[in-house]
């Protein structure tokens, strides 16, 4: 069921553009003067076209990329107003990413592979075994923690990716077609576990997805379309 959020963005993007050099040398331009407010605990679906820009907005809005021109607000602070170091920190603490492919680290186990963020954070190896387990659980997991990937289904695999996203308590987690290597019956279990974990922990989404059901499950879902976000009913 979709929610309506009365609190303060967790993440306001104004006037955001970002251009690439194209084939014939000029620029193309991805993102033109793109504005995004997110509520804390909101759970965003961005569709569109293939092609369209949607996974370059996640990898500026992660930090991962700088805009062209424009700002990005998360809990009120100007991220691109920081050096490279200090937005790998914020990467890091603030920002949980889900991709297509799970990227899970083959030689460790699940436990492991969730506790990573914490411990390249600094927290205490301890600390992070803690949280892992507890976050395995929550996504059916406890009894796979001591697994490696090879020996974990595709779809567990992904749960593993997920709760990994959740690690350090992100402000948002950005998730990239985070059901797109799925078959059909896995991937709508991960969609509804994705919903579930956003309803009870107040966690902020924003995810890119071609699935049409799955967008039409969250609470908002924008349309990408000639580098600016649209309503998609007003499309």
């Amino acid at each position: 069921m979709k929610t309506e959020s009365t609190s303060d963005p967790i993440l306001q993007v104004k006037g955001l553009s970002k251009a690439y050099a194209g084939a014939g040398g000029g620029p193309l331009q991805v993102l033109s003067g793109l504005d995004l407010d997110v509520s804390r605990g909101e759970f965003v679906a961005i569709t569109g076209e293939s092609g369209c820009g949607k996974s370059t907005l996640l990898h500026v809005l992660g930090a991962l990329d700088r805009p062209d021109d424009g700002k990005i607000l998360v809990d009120g602070a100007d991220v691109f107003a920081h050096d490279d170091e200090a937005l790998s920190t914020f990467r890091n603490r603030q920002i949980g990413f889900v991709f297509q492919f799970h990227h899970l680290l083959p030689e460790f186990t699940a436990e492991e592979n969730v506790m990573m963020p914490a411990l390249v954070g600094g927290q205490r190896p301890a600390d992070a075994r803690s949280r892992a387990l507890e976050l395995l659980e929550q996504v059916g997991l406890s009894d796979r923690a001591d697994h490696r990937p090879g020996e974990l289904s595709g779809g567990e695999k992904q749960r593993v990716a997920i709760v990994r996203a959740l690690m350090n308590r992100p402000d948002i987690v950005l998730a990239d077609e985070p059901t797109g290597n799925l078959d059909e019956n896995t991937a709508d279990t991960l969609h509804r576990e994705l919903l579930r974990l956003s309803r009870e922990m107040g966690q902020t989404f924003i995810v890119v997805t071609h699935n049409r059901e799955f967008a039409e499950m969250a609470d908002r879902e924008m349309l990408l379309e000639q580098g600016e976000l649209k309503n998609p009913a007003a499309s």
